[in-house]
């Protein structure tokens, strides 16, 4: 599948989605169509070479600024693949209420062909060509970590930004989200695409008006399996284990492991560390990466990898009973309608991945008011907390036991705040698909999902007299 066919797909999904909306004639097309797009080619002296690289930065619309969306480094990165992650960030955006446009970012490198140190001097230029054009920027555009890319290379970016000064220095550390906490980044960040995968399907399953995976409503004891282990497949295999989903297959891009009676997360994590790969893994069966999907029936699956995973070629094999996508458009327009009319519910990416920005908007805000979340509230609960105990102590007559004491006095700190108003916020989003699903006869989540967002954007546009 190429990443001409991805965009294909975004298109396709947005014009249906259009069709169930009041829009002025011209409306539709104008939301649709990324606003611009900068090429940029550079060099970088390297091993006593000039070396050249190609990235770009797509603005898809600047209805409400800054501009948002991720930078990835892939040897396959292309300019119809930025686009269509653009306009997906600008959807997502609305879905989830941040005020942000979208934006997306890609530098055609592979990664692991280069040191820690030549990365560094690769990303930098980078951000020097960024910068020129505004396309970093802590109130015009704000890039954030992807595949390939994570905490370093954004300490990296905020770095060089701060050093060749393109905006006011009290902001200067807003530029980039998805930094480590030292650098000015927020609890949370890391683990946050996979936790709100967690609080996503946590609202799909307790929404009284859907009727859950193969008839269940809980997620103890459900078959899972995840395509793709880096972070966002880890961590959202790590809380479903929590939850007590049995992960029973891992798919990577080299090899499959499965076991029926599940996979220790950590124990997987810990293996491939060691090894370069999940293949091979102590007590599981290992198959070849492209029979990952098709190789055992589950309740869930989680394509965490790249887009295109399920297409009209494969979507007849797929044997699950609700995928949900982390990644971004890992089912196309045409495998949607096959798995729809095969009774497969698609919980759709532009939902389930929004709890990385709705995290960097948190951070972001951090950045700009320069104070951590929780603190003007932390000993205040605390107080609280200690008077509720004293409370009920004095009614039931006898002191508490330490572990009901440490529960009802416990300080929240920032991960706290983080989650809480992660999982809020993802609640609600889900809610407004549900309440739209309602009001349209027979539509998926998805399109009920981009009817939310389209209005939604189209209402900012009329507000700005477009």
């Amino acid at each position: 599948m190429s990443q001409q066919e991805f965009l294909t797909s975004v298109q396709q999904f947005m014009d249906n989605a259009a069709r169930h909306v009041e829009l002025p004639d011209g409306l539709a097309e104008r939301i649709a169509q990324c606003n611009s797009t900068y090429s940029v080619r550079f060099g970088v002296k390297l091993r006593g070479r000039i070396y050249s690289f190609e990235g770009w930065r797509a603005v898809h619309s600047e209805h409400i600024e800054p501009v948002k969306g991720g930078i990835r480094y892939a040897p396959d990165a292309d300019q119809d693949e930025v686009e269509a992650l653009a306009a997906l960030m600008s959807l997502k955006c609305a879905l989830v209420n941040v005020p942000f446009g979208g934006s997306k970012g890609a530098l055609r490198i592979n990664p692991a062909d280069w040191t820690e140190d030549e990365l560094e001097r690769i990303t930098r230029r980078f951000t020097q060509e960024l910068a020129r054009r505004d396309l970093i920027h802590p109130g015009r555009n704000v890039p954030a970590p992807d595949m390939g890319t994570g905490e370093r290379e954004m300490a990296w970016m905020a770095d060089e930004y701060r050093r060749i000064g393109r905006s006011d220095a009290m902001n200067q550390n807003a530029c980039v989200t998805g930094k480590p906490v030292v650098r000015g980044g927020i609890e949370g960040r890391v683990e946050a695409t996979g936790r709100g995968l967690q609080y996503a399907l946590h609202a799909y399953l307790n929404h009284s008006d859907t009727p859950g995976v193969n008839g269940r409503k809980t997620l103890k004891g459900m078959t899972v399996v995840v395509q793709g282990f880096g972070n966002v497949g880890y961590h959202a295999a790590k809380f479903l284990a929590e939850d007590g989903a049995r992960i029973v297959g891992i798919v990577e891009h080299d090899k499959a492991i499965f076991s029926p009676d599940g996979l220790d997360v950590e124990a997987v994590a810990a293996f491939r560390r060691e090894t370069g790969s999940v293949g091979g893994f102590p007590g599981a069966e290992t198959v070849p990466s492209e029979q990952g999907l098709t190789h055992m029936a589950a309740d869930i699956l989680i394509p965490a990898a790249k887009e295109n995973a399920i297409t009209s070629e494969n979507c007849e094999q797929v044997d699950y009973g609700l995928i949900v996508e982390a990644a971004n458009g890992p089912v196309t327009a045409e495998a949607e309608e096959c798995l729809t009319r095969r009774g497969i519910t698609v919980l759709p990416d532009l939902y389930v991945n929004a709890g990385g920005v709705v995290v960097s908007y948190f951070e972001w805000v951090k950045n700009i008011t320069h104070l951590p979340f929780g603190l003007m509230e932390k000993r205040q609960k605390v107080s609280s907390g200690a008077a509720v105990v004293s409370a009920l102590e004095e009614i039931a007559g006898r002191p508490l036991g330490e572990s009901h004491r440490a529960k009802i006095a416990r300080e929240t700190g920032e991960i706290d705040m983080v989650r809480s108003g992660l999982e809020e916020i993802m609640i609600r989003a889900f809610d407004d698909i549900m309440e739209r699903k309602k009001t349209l006869n027979g539509v998926t989540l998805r399109t009920a999902a981009y009817v939310v967002t389209i209005a939604r954007i189209a209402e900012y546009y009329r507000a700005i007299g477009l």
